[in-house]
């Protein structure tokens, strides 16, 4: 079954809760402050089959300028609207504000509803019609189905269901996702049941003993039960009056504005990129950081709308423009905003959301702006090229890019395969889904190849870096799996070379000049003959009788990255000959002997303790041998 929302509009008392009344039997007017005051304020419900078999979802909004923000929240998610206009009044400020909010909402489809047909004559119905005809020229509503109809009489009330067919015959199917959205419009608990959340579910399905979050509240609940026009049903999908309820929720936890979602599934945020358009009957410009209402959805918020690329937007211009909210909201690519001033309180404008989880942008960005102007025609591969690009180091996941292009799963990995193979973007970690652009994983390699350059020239006699300190040297924040997936690929591609945990350039010799040479022979020379009983490093430019204490160092050090001396305590290094030959004799004497003392190991080796007890406990480190009590074993 076909399941479509169609919502009223108009001003306050020409008709549109009386129309539902007739129509479908069902008081839309359910509060008893309502009924008192014979006005709409909270948003009604009722439904109606067609003869097609079609299901239409009412949505009854309030008409009072008051209550604008409770139409708003119920125009939001609408296929079509009945835009209802009385015939002894005609078209009214609320009917403009309204016609204006369902145009920003994206609603492209609709009739009109001339209701009180009862209370005029045929000369102040054929005025009305003109009137409205007037009203609607350059809207969606223009050439739309004009139903002339009365509550009282019920003429035109019997019509209503095959015109209502014939516009909804022209609506096209919703475009698939998996990306579950119900943004609640009602809360209450009921008893022997608990809390229960109505709305129109706009994305996705919904099935009975699924579990659910409300955002942008973090919690997660099961769904118990699930209604929709007042039938137990055991799924629910997009287009659909919902109401469920779940399991273990306190009613006070959870507002109106919220939105019930897969867990995980969606990100709020204080910020959204928007294409904005500003009405032309706004009157003045639009100054930059102008403080407005926004509504997302079913939830109203503060915030500062910032102009990117201007000081002020003149009526009836567009503009890409981010607003940055007091509070997060929930929402997706494509979704519609309302924009209403924060004094006096009117619609002052709306659009498009470009991406709802935007990093914060700087002013004049012409180049940003640009792009994201293009975005709205883009194909999927560019959407998510451009979102990959402006993640920068710190990539994007596959999660984020769900909400970031509005794409069902499936369509989001095809378009990432085509960039994967395309080398636009790459692929960080698999596990997590995270990617960045080919432009940032570029940067970073040309960065470490820049690094290693620098480093080479600076110390010609050390083999190369740690890859933790050429990382620490890269601008910006690049993760382990980022630079570390950059490394692989640079030795994949002979760039670089890894040992260990040294890097260097591929083509990096080490070359020592004529007197290095020499220095090089003096001091293997001075650490083999001393054997058990070297030097201290320290005290190595007195022995060698050097003022060069630099070029000695770097010869030093060369000899220690080769192995020619290893480092055993502080400032204490063996040749590693001696080490060789010590490791043969103390394996032989330990499986000979079982056991060594500290007094046994200065015997066998005829070293004093400063050199013995560091000797001793290297070999314990090197797992070698193992303390013991006060004796050493050969460790298995």
């Amino acid at each position: 079954m076909r399941q479509l929302i169609l919502g009223t509009a108009g001003h306050i008392d020409h008709g549109k809760s009386s129309f539902v009344r007739a129509l479908t039997g069902v008081d839309p007017d359910r509060l008893k402050e309502e009924k008192e005051r014979g006005i709409t304020i909270e948003l009604g419900f009722a439904s109606l089959d067609l003869p097609d078999g079609t299901r239409i979802g009412i949505v009854d909004v309030p008409g009072h300028e008051k209550f604008v923000k409770n139409m708003v929240a119920g125009a939001s998610g609408i296929d079509m609207v009945a835009m209802v206009i009385a015939a002894d009044e005609g078209v009214m400020p609320q009917t403009r504000e309204h016609m204006d909010i369902c145009t920003l909402l994206g609603v492209r489809h609709g009739l009109v509803l001339l209701t009180k047909i009862d209370m005029v004559d045929a000369e102040m119905l054929e005025l009305a019609k003109e009137d409205i005809a007037d009203f609607t020229r350059g809207t969606f509503l223009e050439g739309a189905p004009l139903l002339p109809v009365s509550s009282v009489t019920g003429e035109g009330i019997a019509e209503f269901p095959e015109v209502v067919a014939a516009v909804a015959a022209r609506i096209p199917e919703r475009k698939p996702t998996d990306l579950l959205r119900l943004p609640i419009d009602r809360v209450f608990s009921m008893k022997g049941f608990g809390t229960v959340v109505t709305g129109t579910l706009v994305a996705g399905d919904v099935r009975v003993g699924d579990t659910v979050e409300i955002y942008p509240l973090g919690i997660r609940s099961k769904v118990r039960g699930l209604q929709s026009h007042n039938n137990v049903v055991d799924r629910a999908e997009a287009g659909m009056r919902t109401a469920i309820n779940l399991q273990g929720l306190e009613k006070n936890k959870i507002t109106k504005g919220m939105v019930v979602g897969k867990p995980g599934a969606l990100i709020p945020s204080y910020m959204i990129d928007l294409y904005f358009h500003y009405l032309e009957g706004s009157g003045r410009p639009l100054k930059n950081r102008a403080l407005v209402r926004v509504h997302v959805g079913t939830c109203e918020v503060l915030g500062n709308l910032v102009l990117l690329d201007r000081e002020q937007l003149a009526p009836g211009e567009d503009a890409v423009v981010q607003l940055r909210l007091k509070e997060p909201v929930v929402c997706v690519k494509d979704d519609r905003v309302v924009v209403r001033s924060y004094s006096p309180v009117r619609t002052i404008g709306g659009g498009t959301v470009i991406n709802p989880v935007p990093a914060k942008h700087k002013r004049n960005d012409r180049e940003l702006v640009l792009a994201m102007e293009r975005l709205a025609g883009c194909p999927a591969e560019d959407v998510v090229a451009f979102h990959c690009g402006q993640a920068g180091y710190a990539g994007v996941a596959f999660s984020a890019l769900r909400v970031m292009t509005n794409l069902a799963a499936g369509e989001l990995k095809r378009a990432l395969a085509r960039l994967l193979s395309d080398r636009t973007v790459v692929i960080v970690d698999r596990e997590k889904g995270l990617y960045v652009h080919k432009k940032i994983f570029d940067r970073i390699a040309e960065q470490i190849e820049a690094i290693l350059e620098r480093f080479h020239e600076q110390n010609p006699l050390r083999k190369g870096m740690s890859r933790q300190e050429v990382k620490s040297r890269i601008a910006g924040k690049a993760g382990d799996k980022l630079f570390e997936r950059v490394l692989d690929n640079l030795v994949k591609t002979g760039v670089i070379a890894r040992e260990g945990d040294t890097v260097r350039l591929a083509g990096h010799k080490v070359a020592l000049g004529s007197g290095q040479s020499e220095t090089r022979k003096k001091l293997l020379s001075l650490f083999e003959q001393s054997g058990l009983a070297p030097p201290y490093a320290r005290d190595l430019p007195q022995l060698l009788q050097t003022e060069d204490k630099n070029g000695l160092r770097d010869v030093f050090n060369l000899l220690v990255q080769e192995g020619d001396l290893l480092r055993v305590g502080e400032d204490l290094y063996f040749h590693a000959k001696a080490i060789e030959r010590l490791e043969r004799d103390l394996v032989k004497f330990l499986r000979k002997e079982g056991r060594i003392s500290m007094q046994q190991f200065k015997e066998m080796t005829g070293a004093t303790r400063k050199y013995a007890v560091p000797l001793m406990e290297y070999f314990d480190t090197k797992k070698v041998t193992i303390r013991v009590g006060d004796v050493r074993r050969l460790r298995q």
